[in-house]
C-alpha cells in the first residue's frame, strides 16, 4: 500500500523542511520513473502518490508565501 503525505502534516512543518521535503519526494518521482522505464516498477500508483505529494508540497508553500505577501501589504498601508 502506498502512502501519501497530508496536507495537514505538511502545514507543521517549517519551510526548511518543506524544502527538504520537496527535494526528496522529487528525487524518489525520478527513481520510480526510471524504474517505470526499465520494467522494475513494481505498483505504478506510486507514480500518481508521489506526483500528488509534491503537489501538496508546492500548494502549501504556495499558501505561505501569499500569506506572507498579504501580511507585508497591510503592514505597510
Amino acid at each position: 500500500m502506498v502512502i501519501s503525505l497530508k496536507a495537514n502534516e505538511l502545514r507543521d512543518l517549517t519551510d526548511d523542511e518543506l524544502v527538504d521535503k520537496l527535494a526528496e519526494t522529487r528525487k524518489e518521482l525520478f527513481n520510480l520513473r526510471f524504474q517505470h522505464a526499465t520494467g522494475q516498477l513494481d505498483n505504478p500508483r506510486k507514480l500518481r502518490v508521489v506526483r500528488q505529494d509534491i503537489a501538496r508540497i508546492m500548494t502549501v508553500q504556495g499558501e505561505r508565501q501569499r500569506q506572507q505577501a498579504a501580511g507585508a501589504g497591510t503592514q505597510e498601508a
